[in-house]
């Protein structure tokens, strides 16, 4: 499965359990540290858990793959899933605001989830 149809996947489960603002950023054509970067919010440290747990879970029955690095799971603030081609992001919304990854990867093509 493509890198693409990847990340749909992640947003799809992440739009499942009421993720806000889902993001997708493009960066392959200006970083080679991955092809797609995934930014979502929940609204409270279970929110962010579940909506990881969710993507981890689809991404594992659908695709067939894991996640090479989790970071943040347990604290639920930023909680953060590097499948290699993919990033996916999950922040409460003062974290987002205060990390501004949608600003640091504007040379990337931003694509706004809708489903």
């Amino acid at each position: 499965m493509d890198s693409q149809k990847v990340i749909e996947l992640a947003a799809k489960a992440a739009d499942d359990l009421k993720a806000i603002d889902i993001q997708i950023i493009q960066i392959d054509k200006v970083s080679s540290i991955a092809d797609w970067i995934l930014i979502t919010e929940g609204l409270s440290d279970v929110q962010v858990r579940s909506i990881i747990n969710s993507i981890e879970d689809r991404l594992n029955k659908k695709a067939n793959i894991i996640p090479l690095r989790k970071e943040g799971v347990n604290e639920g603030k930023w909680a953060l899933l590097d499948y290699g081609d993919i990033i996916i992001n999950v922040f409460q919304p003062n974290e987002r605001k205060f990390y501004e990854l949608e600003s640091f990867w504007s040379n990337g093509t931003l694509y706004k989830y809708s489903n």
